[in-house]
């Protein structure tokens, strides 16, 4: 693919392979969260929108996948993505470790009810 991808497949097909299925794991813990928002492209990675608003973005890289942003939660919360945390806004999970889906659906639920999501 030349360029910025500008549709979900294309920027699936830019991946890289070692990335697919862990960025997969990550789509589908999104989608079982989130199931009326549309995949969508947005700064070149995946995004989630809903209500208008992109609510969070995916992307796969060569060792890793990553969820943005990190929204505010409880302690208990912060303590569970702690070991996750890379930078400000980013969740870092290394291809080497199973993906947590339970956290992924949680932070997009987060991530959600956070946004003001309307029209």
């Amino acid at each position: 693919m030349a360029g910025k991808p500008t549709t979900p497949g294309e920027y699936l097909a830019s991946v890289p392979d070692e990335a697919r299925a862990p960025l997969d794991e990550v789509r589908e813990a999104i989608r079982e969260a989130l199931p009326d928002a549309e995949e969508t492209i947005s700064y070149s990675i995946l995004g989630y929108r809903l209500g208008g608003r992109v609510i969070c973005f995916c992307a796969g890289w060569k060792g890793h996948v990553s969820l943005y942003p990190i929204p505010d939660g409880d302690e208990e919360y912060a303590a569970a993505v702690a070991p996750f945390r890379a930078g400000r806004g980013t969740l870092k999970f290394p291809l080497s470790t199973p993906i947590p889906r339970d956290l992924v659906g949680r932070t997009a639920l987060l991530l959600r009810d956070a946004r003001v999501v309307g029209p």
